[in-house]
């Protein structure tokens, strides 16, 4: 129920046209690379799928986290601009349910921006390497695991929209830790698994243990950002 209202919601908001429009730009990264630099990646060796994500990933994840922190700070401007939140707040709804609608909205359109980008890898691959079909399903597996990493980073720039009212607040917090995590997505392991350096990951380049270990802090990630609003909700309503 609250995921449906909350889509109904965005849809006067713009939101879905940025959304699928950030997908579409992120998804024109490989393409236009690849056709640019057809020989040097077809050159080289290793499977056609790891060799466009070692070239691309890196751009087209910092677009979709920045896609990410606007969409989510478009969410709450929506709820804060007009005062919509306090009239929420007489209604009999779950505010926790709320912000999970909200998030079940935002995930649903992040998954609709990595299928266009999944779709452009997919082109990219079976035009321009001889074997890209048959590593399809690693592409699809690959997809699966970016959405996975994105979940912390998603919850988190949620949280942060939902407890600033301001939304040049939580979109200037969200574009500096985009640049913070850009930074250090290449270091330890422990620290390419915080969000916003998690969706830089690949499942190309990790090994099963590693695959395993950031499944598992990113699902606790992504609980603990969701605990935390329940206690911010609680805490607001007691002292509001």
């Amino acid at each position: 129920m609250m995921f449906a209202l909350e889509l109904k919601k965005l849809r006067r908001t713009g939101f879905a046209p940025i959304f699928l429009g950030g997908g579409l730009l992120a998804g024109a990264v490989p393409l236009i690379d690849t056709a640019v630099r057809t020989e040097t990646f077809t050159g080289l060796p290793g499977e056609p799928f790891s060799i466009l994500m070692d070239a691309n990933w890196s751009m087209m994840a910092q677009l979709t986290i920045l896609l990410i922190v606007c969409g989510c700070c478009l969410i709450y401007h929506t709820e804060y601009a007009e005062r919509g939140d306090l009239k929420m707040r007489t209604l009999p709804v779950s505010q926790i349910g709320l912000f999970c609608g909200k998030f079940g909205a935002a995930l649903s359109y992040t998954l609709a921006a990595l299928v266009f980008q999944g779709m452009a890898l997919a082109f990219s691959g079976f035009y321009w390497f001889p074997k890209g079909i048959a590593d399809f399903p690693k592409l699809c597996a690959g997809m699966v695991y970016e959405l996975a990493m994105l979940l912390p980073t998603l919850a988190l720039m949620l949280l942060i929209a939902s407890i600033c009212q301001n939304m040049w607040v939580s979109l200037g917090a969200g574009v500096s830790l985009t640049f913070l995590g850009s930074m250090i997505h290449g270091e330890h392991l422990t620290l390419t698994t915080l969000p916003f350096a998690a969706p830089y990951r690949t499942l190309y380049r990790a090994s099963a243990a590693d695959v395993k270990t950031s499944l598992a802090v990113c699902s606790i990630q992504t609980l603990l950002f969701l605990l935390m609003e329940i206690i911010y909700l609680r805490e607001r309503r007691l002292h509001v």
